[in-house]
C-alpha cells in the first residue's frame, strides 16, 4: 500500500474511536413519565366461581329406570313441571291387583249389610215362609183337636201328633234362624273389612309409586344441569336434574389473604367470561369471609358477590374473572406503579432535576392495574423514572425521555 494512502485510510478509524468515545461517556437515556392528575380506579383484579342463590337438586325418589326425560339442559321449567319419568310398570300392575281385591272387598261388605249373600238368603227366607206356614197350620190343627177331645170326637193320640208336628215346625224356624244368623256373622264383617283396609293401602301405595315414577320440579327456574338420559337406572336419593334461579347469580370471589383488606361490603364488582369475549356482568359484594382456606398453593378468603344476569348467559359453575372496584378518588395525583422503588424498606422515586436523578422518598394511596395514587412527595408535572435497562442510583446523570 502506498504512504501516502496511509492518512487517508486513519482519518475514519479515529473519526469512528472518537465517536465511541463520545457516546460512551454520554449519560444513558432514561425513559421518565410525568406525574399527573386523574380519577383513580383501584381495582382487585382476581378469579372466582359462579352459583346460584336459589337452587334445588331434585333426586330420585324409588329406584328405577329411566323411561323419559322431559327437559333439556338450559330449559326454563314451572315449579311442578315434570323433569323425568321412570318405568311404572309393576306399580301399574300393583295397583290393578289392589283395586280388584278392593271391590271384592266391599261387594262382601255389601252382602253383609243386606243380611248375607242373596241366593242362601232367598232360600232361606223361602223356608222360613214355609215353617211359619206349616206351624200356623199345624197349630190350627192342634185346637181343633183340643176341642173334638172335650167331645170326646177325637183320641188323645191325635193330639200328641199335632202337637208333634207344631214342635217340629217351631224347630225348623229356629233352625233356619241360626242359619241367617250365621250368614252375616260379626267375624265375616270384620274379616272383610280388614280385606277392605289391605287392598285399599297396597292400591294407595301402587299409587303413590306411580307418583313417585314422575320426578317434577320443586320451584321454578333454569334447568341448568342434567343428571340422567333416557334408559339409564337410578337410585332413590340419586340427583336427576339441578334447578335454579339464574337471573341473579352469586359469585365466590378468591381473594389472596394480603389483598383482603381492601375488601368491603357492597363494592362494585365486575365479571367476565373467557367464553364470552366482550361481554360482562355487573354486581356488588355482599360479604366479606370469616375464615381463610387454602385454594391450591393459595391462602384466600371467599368473598361472596350478587351479580345480574338477565339473559341467563352465565351458568353455574362457570369459572370467571372478577375485577372489585375497592376505592374510586378522584382529581389524584397518580405515577405508572413501575416508578416505585423500594430501598432500605422506604417507598420512593428518582425525581428528575435538571439532568440529573434524586431520591424522593413518596407517600403512596389507592392503587389500579397500572397506576398508583401519591399522597405526598410530589408535585403534578413532576418526572419521575421508569425502569430502564440500566440500573440507576441517586446522583447518577441521564438524558431523559418522557413517555406516559
Amino acid at each position: 500500500m502506498p504512504k501516502k494512502l496511509l492518512p487517508i485510510l486513519l482519518i475514519p478509524v479515529a473519526a469512528l474511536a472518537w465517536w465511541v468515545y463520545q457516546r460512551k461517556s454520554l449519560p444513558p437515556e432514561t425513559p421518565f413519565a410525568k406525574a399527573t392528575r386523574e380519577t383513580l380506579r383501584s381495582v382487585l383484579t382476581t378469579n372466582g366461581k359462579v352459583e346460584p342463590i336459589e337452587w334445588t337438586t331434585a333426586r330420585a325418589e324409588i329406584a328405577g329406570l329411566v323411561e323419559r326425560v322431559h327437559i333439556e339442559q338450559g330449559q326454563r321449567v314451572a315449579h311442578g313441571a315434570p323433569l323425568v319419568s321412570l318405568s311404572a310398570s309393576d306399580a301399574a300392575a300393583q295397583l290393578a291387583s289392589a283395586e280388584a281385591r278392593a271391590a271384592q272387598a266391599r261387594a262382601e261388605l255389601d252382602s253383609i249389610s243386606q243380611g248375607g249373600r242373596s241366593a242362601e238368603l232367598a232360600e232361606i227366607e223361602n223356608g222360613l215362609a214355609r215353617a211359619r206356614f206349616d206351624r200356623e197350620t199345624a197349630q190350627k190343627d192342634l185346637a181343633a183337636l183340643e176341642r173334638l177331645v172335650a167331645k170326646q170326637a177325637a183320641t188323645p193320640a191325635e193330639v200328641d201328633r199335632a202337637r208333634e208336628r207344631v214342635r217340629q215346625a217351631e224347630l225348623q224356624i229356629e233352625a233356619l234362624l241360626r242359619k241367617r244368623n250365621a250368614l252375616v256373622a260379626g267375624t265375616d264383617r270384620t274379616v272383610a273389612e280388614a280385606r277392605l283396609r289391605e287392598a285399599e293401602a297396597a292400591a294407595a301405595q301402587a299409587r303413590r309409586r306411580i307418583e313417585q315414577s314422575t320426578l317434577r320440579s320443586p320451584i321454578a327456574g333454569i334447568a341448568y344441569a342434567v343428571e340422567v338420559r333416557a334408559g339409564s337406572y337410578v337410585n332413590p336419593g340419586d340427583p336427576v336434574a339441578s334447578i335454579g334461579r339464574l337471573d341473579r347469580l352469586r359469585v365466590r370471589v378468591y381473594v389472596d389473604e394480603p389483598e383482603l383488606g381492601r375488601v368491603a361490603v357492597g363494592q362494585p364488582a365486575t365479571i367476565t367470561w373467557d367464553a364470552l369475549p366482550g361481554r360482562s356482568w355487573n354486581g356488588t359484594v355482599e360479604k366479606v369471609p370469616t375464615e381463610i382456606t387454602p385454594l391450591g398453593t393459595r391462602q384466600v378468603g371467599e368473598v361472596l358477590a350478587t351479580i345480574e344476569n338477565p339473559g341467563n348467559e352465565l351458568i353455574p359453575g362457570t369459572n370467571v374473572n372478577v375485577e372489585i372496584r375497592t376505592s374510586l378518588v378522584e382529581n389524584t395525583l397518580t405515577i405508572p406503579q413501575q416508578a416505585l422503588r423500594r430501598e432500605s424498606g422506604r417507598t420512593g422515586v428518582l425525581l428528575l432535576q435538571d439532568s440529573m436523578v434524586e431520591w424522593r422518598p413518596v407517600e403512596t394511596g389507592a392503587t389500579s392495574v397500572t397506576r398508583v395514587q401519591i399522597v405526598s412527595g410530589l408535585a403534578e408535572g413532576d418526572r419521575v423514572a421508569l425502569p430502564s435497562e440500566r440500573p440507576l442510583k441517586p446522583g447518577d446523570r441521564v438524558r431523559p425521555v418522557l413517555r406516559q
